[in-house]
């Protein structure tokens, strides 16, 4: 795990665009986007001892969760992990552009591989308050994951929280389910089809066409060879049984909607 040290370019990124397109990008995939957050944000102020949390923002790509945390708490202590070098460089680029320097050690950005069981050793801030993370862990095994969540638990203080919102189903109801994905799926295909939306796909063609994002989608590539491996997408009982297994006391659902859900584990 490595401090992240953006490249240097000639060229200008347009920080604030690359943001707003992400975001839209998202948004595609998840319409209650900001209302998941906002109650990921909720649960932190409800634990949060001082006003100034301490955030561990995991696999937090272009800053979205760190961003919106610090808008509801200016006092922030944050350290943003992940392994992409195109959104690793855009979250910095923003954070610095709104002058918070992630050299000044209170907002951080670090580079890390969560399948590397080293990953958190010499994270700044520790113990966090809260470990939140969103629409990212499904790439992981399901073996990695639940020896993850261990390793997150470690990180938190006692009474700490850890957040987990992705695609989580009910599997108490699998056919008002498939109906949902249906709906969704159908529903992105439109607004794509039409050009109201970019796709995942064609949001990193655009990356790599960008004088600065350009070579960090080559680098990209050459961490993920293929690809992330193929999602996995358990229902939320799976996780909520296996954080209990991992030691936390309490385990249970902050957010639901529709297919998705925000589970929350409590040390």
């Amino acid at each position: 795990m490595t401090p992240y040290e953006p490249p240097s370019h000639p060229h200008t990124l347009d920080t604030a665009a690359w943001q707003a397109s992400w975001d839209r990008q998202q948004e595609v995939y998840m319409p209650d986007r900001e209302e998941r957050i906002a109650a990921m944000l909720d649960a932190v102020e409800a634990i949060a001892e001082n006003p100034e949390p301490r955030i561990l923002d995991l696999a937090g790509g272009t800053g979205t969760i760190t961003l919106r945390a610090l808008a509801r708490f200016p006092r922030l202590r944050s350290t943003l992990v992940d392994l992409d070098p195109v959104l690793l460089t855009i979250a910095e680029s923003t954070l610095l552009e709104r002058s918070l320097d992630p050299a000044d050690g209170r907002i951080g950005v670090v580079a890390a591989d969560l399948n590397d069981p080293s990953w958190a050793k010499t994270l700044p801030h520790k113990p966090y308050d809260a470990v939140l993370t969103a629409t990212a862990l499904h790439w992981l095994a399901p073996e990695r994951l639940t020896v993850l969540f261990g390793e997150i638990r470690d990180v938190l203080r006692p009474g700490g929280v850890f957040i987990n919102a992705d695609h989580l189903t009910d599997d108490a109801l699998p056919a008002l389910t498939e109906r949902l994905i249906a709906r969704s799926t159908a529903r992105r295909e439109a607004l794509v089809a039409t050009g109201a939306a970019l796709s995942w796909e064609s949001w990193w063609q655009r990356a790599a066409a960008d004088p600065v994002l350009a070579p960090l989608v080559e680098k990209r590539a050459q961490i993920y060879p293929t690809g992330h491996s193929a999602e996995w997408n358990p229902p939320a009982t799976w996780h909520l049984d296996a954080l209990r297994a991992a030691g936390f006391r309490e385990a249970g659902l902050v957010w639901r909607g529709g297919t998705d859900a925000a589970v929350a584990a409590v040390k």
